[in-house]
């Protein structure tokens, strides 16, 4: 089995709309063989809280008026470290950079086959990575300048 047309077309929707809040290291994996629960998964991540929020509030919106989809189920909100939107098809996980590093959900999906998202959410590929590189360096140049 594999994923249909229509979470395919609600994964790339997600992706976009992640990717056009800056979302970082975004990702799709298509879990239909080893989940009936869902079609496909959509990873996604931002360096603080407020971002993640805004993430998710475009995913939704987009969804909606693109697609008439409308999630089945929105969890981690308050938070806002975690967010999970089920629309049956798929799940959008929106997660604080921290968050993704400790819960390493690709390891989990890892085996199952990756789904081709638009170029821009692509390009997210890593930036989870420079930003914590240029966080490091901006707060240890903060501390130089303490001393």
């Amino acid at each position: 089995m594999t994923a249909t047309d229509r979470s395919i077309e609600l994964i790339q929707t997600a992706a976009q709309a992640a990717a056009d809040k800056l979302a970082h290291d975004i990702i799709a994996y298509d879990v239909s063989d080893v989940l009936s629960i869902t079609d496909a998964f959509l990873l996604a991540s931002a360096p603080n809280d407020r971002q993640v929020k805004s993430i998710v509030d475009e995913i939704e919106e987009r969804l909606s008026k693109e697609l008439g989809a409308k999630p089945v189920r929105r969890e981690g909100d308050r938070e806002a470290r975690w967010v999970l939107l089920d629309y049956v098809d798929i799940v959008v996980h929106v997660q604080h950079s921290e968050e993704r590093v400790f819960y390493a959900l690709e390891r989990l999906w890892k085996d199952c086959p990756e789904l081709d998202l638009p170029e821009e959410a692509k390009a997210t590929r890593g930036k989870a990575a420079e930003h914590a590189k240029f966080q490091a360096e901006e707060d240890s140049a903060d501390l130089g300048g303490l001393r």
